[in-house]
Parts: structure tokens; sequence; C-alpha cells
């Protein structure tokens, strides 16, 4: 279904070079959006679904690679956490630069980037090259992916707005879910003799097509008042962030030692420090990398604010799960990829029938509704594994896989029009980076807090006591999300 469809022979229709920075809101646009065609949404959600894909796809596939390059433990937490920091510190900053140089620009050098440390990551010929090809990797996508939703925000209006949206909002749902199950289908077919090399460099081939459509599809969009880079708020939210992430996802594996609890206790002040540094750059009439303005938007403001509890129990359950199914019932990486694809076409269905039920009942009551279903999957799943375990089979899951995977695919859509729904479009990069920030960081939260925790208990417990408590976690993260949607507006632009 076409996003954006002008008339035949509007200029909006056709991608151009990038403007002056006099020629109004998009250069050569004058002050109306340049339009987003069909085939150029589909380009940037291409974009949109690889660095999920690559978050998640390595968590089948790690006792392969632990296999080959004799990782160990602490190096194998940093060929995932390495490539989660990078992406999440880095995410604001890409927003940034797109509104400033060109948001097309941005996507394009991203995704090519993306595609060259693929390669990178899949002829690593050991760890600590696959370590530092994945933080490159976690940049690129960082300069990426914020272009997606600018783009998306400042070249469409009212109902494409959100279809475009919603369309954007499966495609992470999606993603989160296929990455295991492409993990699991490549590592098993072990193409070529490929081995886990597979799930890497499979994303060169399409980072050349997206590039090859890109130049042709993407439309244009930048800020019409580009704006320096804050470099003093940029330095102290990536200390920030990095101070938090790393010894969680590092600290389990190295043993908890001192420099883990020492970034643990400046992470609160140097995000005190960077709060202090935008509001003083903000009163001194400077450009701040989050502008204050921005955050007091009431429905960002709201809307972020549902984003940590889902995103850490989303995380974690998808990290346990890739470990219960495996190593707790036996399956092979293909089954257990199988396993999910009831939660995948889930999330599918819901992405078309979302957008009707919140235009019925509207977007506030729409993901309070989605957090209870939830909630009741989970339960399900709970039950599920309590009754069936050991014995149970992957047709088994698929009753509370489809109510998880529904759920799921109604609220996210709806929480990313909510947060975006009134940013304006000079500020669609940054506002796209904050929020994909504060999701990618609770992704990785979700991996260090919950999946920690079930590891812990694997060791004095049973695998199936251990993941019931683990589930009970992620059901309590549920449970917040349900209580901070109450504060959600009912409708949104």
């Amino acid at each position: 279904m076409p996003v954006d469809s002008p008339s035949p022979g509007t200029p909006a229709t056709t991608p151009r070079a990038a403007p002056s920075a006099a020629a109004g809101t998009n250069g050569a646009f004058g002050h109306e959006p340049p339009g987003l065609s069909a085939l150029g949404l589909f380009t940037v959600l291409l974009g949109a679904a690889l660095p999920l894909i690559d978050f998640f796809i390595v968590n089948v596939a790690l006792s392969t690679i632990d296999k080959d390059l004799g990782a160990g433990p602490a190096l194998l937490e940093l060929v995932v956490a390495g490539y989660g920091l990078a992406y999440a510190v880095l995410l604001v900053l890409g927003g940034r630069l797109g509104d400033t140089f060109g948001r097309r620009r941005l996507f394009i050098a991203g995704l090519a980037g993306f595609g060259i440390t693929s390669l990178a990551c899949g002829l690593a010929p050991d760890p600590w090259a696959l370590v530092v090809a994945r933080v490159a990797q976690g940049a690129a996508a960082a300069m990426m992916m914020p272009q997606v939703l600018g783009t998306i925000h400042a070249s469409t209006t009212g109902d494409r707005r959100a279809r475009a949206v919603g369309l954007y909002g499966a495609t992470q749902g999606l993603s989160m879910v296929a990455g295991q199950i492409l993990g699991g289908v490549l590592v098993t077919a072990d193409l070529w003799g490929s081995g886990w090399r597979a799930i890497f460099l499979v994303n060169v081939p399409i980072a050349v097509v997206g590039l090859l459509m890109s130049l042709r599809t993407v439309p244009d969009t930048r800020s019409p008042r580009p704006e320096p880079v804050d470099v003093p708020g940029t330095l102290l939210l990536a200390a920030a962030l990095a101070a938090l992430l790393l010894p969680l996802t590092e600290g389990r594996a190295t043993g908890w030692p001192v420099w883990t609890w020492v970034l643990l206790a400046l992470s609160p002040l140097l995000a005190l420090a960077f709060q202090r540094v935008e509001v003083r750059a903000d009163r001194l009439g400077r450009t701040p990398l989050v502008p204050p303005s921005l955050l007091r938007l009431d429905s960002l403001r709201r809307g972020l604010a549902l984003l940590p509890p889902f995103g850490i129990g989303f995380g974690g359950l998808m990290f346990v799960l890739a470990i219960a199914l495996q190593q707790g019932l036996r399956m092979t990486a293909v089954v257990a990829g199988l396993a999910l694809v009831p939660f995948a076409l889930a999330v599918f269905a819901a992405s078309l029938t979302g957008p009707r039920l919140v235009a019925r009942h509207g977007a506030g009551r729409m993901v309070t509704f989605a957090s209870v279903l939830q909630f009741a999957g989970g339960v399900l799943l709970m039950f599920t594994f309590w009754h069936s375990w050991p014995h149970l089979q992957a047709w088994g899951l698929a009753p509370a896989f489809l109510v998880i995977g529904f759920a799921q695919g109604v609220q996210l859509p709806v929480l990313f029009r909510i947060v975006l729904s009134d940013v304006p479009h000079e500020r669609a990069g940054v506002g796209s980076g904050v929020m994909t920030t504060t999701q990618q960081a609770a992704l990785a939260l979700g991996v260090a807090t919950i999946g920690s925790l079930f590891l812990a208990l694997l060791g004095p417990w049973n695998m199936r006591d251990a993941l019931l408590v683990t589930l009970l976690a992620w059901l309590a993260a549920t449970a917040a999300t349900a209580l901070l949607s109450l504060r959600l507006p009912r409708t949104i632009a």
C-alpha cells in the first residue's frame, strides 16, 4: 500500500541530491516535505530491520562461536555487549547528524558501513577481531537507524504517517523475533561450511540491495536550521550509558571485579552532569544534544516512560528463551527458531489490525489493553512450562506465543506514534534518536538483568524453576508497562 502518492509530476515524488540550505525547510522542496513512496518506505524499513535482527541473531550462535574461536564467557559477552553499547550510545548523535547533514546521506553511509562491518564480522579470525568488528557494526547501525523514523516523520503526514509508523513498529517486532529464527536456520544449515559466520555474511547482499534502492527511492530531508554537534553533551551521554550498560553486561562473566562497581556508581553522576550541561547549553542559546524543550513534550515524555519496562522485559525474555529451548528442552537451533514462528505471525497480524483498533478505541486504551493481554499470555506461557516440562514440544508453545506476539504487535507501533506525535519536523532525527536509544538501552538492560538472573539461578536450581522465576520478573515489567500506560493520551496526531 503506498504511503504517499502525490500526483504525477509533483516535484515531491522525485528524490534529489542534497539541496542548498537556503531552499527552505527541505531545500528544493520549499516548505513542503518530500513525499515518501511505498518503495522508499520499504527501503528504509529494510534498513530498520537489520540492526535489531543483528542484536538478537547472535543469541543462538554464541555456543558455536565459542567452539570455533575459543572465545570464553567474557569475550562472548563482549560480542553481544560491544554491539549494543556502540549502538545505544551513538543513536542520538546519529539523529543529530541526520538532521544537520541530511537523513538520506546518513542513512546511505550507515547502511554501507553496516554491510562492510558485517563482512568484517563474518571473516573475523579470532574473538577480539570479532569484538572490534561488532563495535564498528553497532556504530554503523546507530548512524542509520535514526534516519528511518526521521525520514518517515519529515516526509509523511496524517494517515500516511500513521500507517508508516505502524509498519515501522511491526518491522521492529518482527525483526526482534526473526533474528533468533534466522540465526537458528543459518547456523544449522552451515552453508558452504560457513557455520556461525553466515549470520553476519547474509547482511552483505541485503545491504548492497538496500544501497541501490536508497539512491533512487529515499527522499532527502533535513532540518531547516542545521545545528552544530554538542560535543560535551555527546561525550557525557556516551559515558553515562557505557558506565551503566558495560558493567551490567560484563559483570557476571568477569566475576564482578572492582571496576564494574566503580562504573555503576559513576553512571548516575554522569547522567546528572549530562542533564546540567544540556540545560546550561540551552540557557546560553547553544544547541544541546537533547534539547530540554523536546523532553518537555508531554506525549514524548509519557511515551518514553513505557519503553524501559517494555524493552527490559522483551530483551530478557528472548535471551532466556534461546537458552531454555535449546539447552533445557534439547531443541535444535532450527526447531527453537520455528517455535517462535507463531510469535512472528501474530506480530504481523497485529500490524494489519492494530491501526483500526487504535482509531476505534484510542491509543492509550489500546496500549493498556495490549499490556493486559501480554500479561495473560505470560501467565499462559508460565503454565505451559510448569505443566509440560521437560517434554514440551515446539507446537505446545504456540498458544502463548500467539497471544504475546499479538499484544506486542499492537503495543509497539502505538508507542512509537505517541512518542513522536508532537516532535517538530526539524527535530525528527534527534527525537527518533532519543526514542531508539531508550529502546536499545532497555533491550540491553533486559539481557543484563533478567538474563543474568536466569543464569545465576541455574546454579542452585533446576532450569524449569529458574525459568519460572525469571518469567515472573518479565511479568513484573509487563505490569509496570500497563500501569504507566494509564497516563497516555487517548488520541494522537
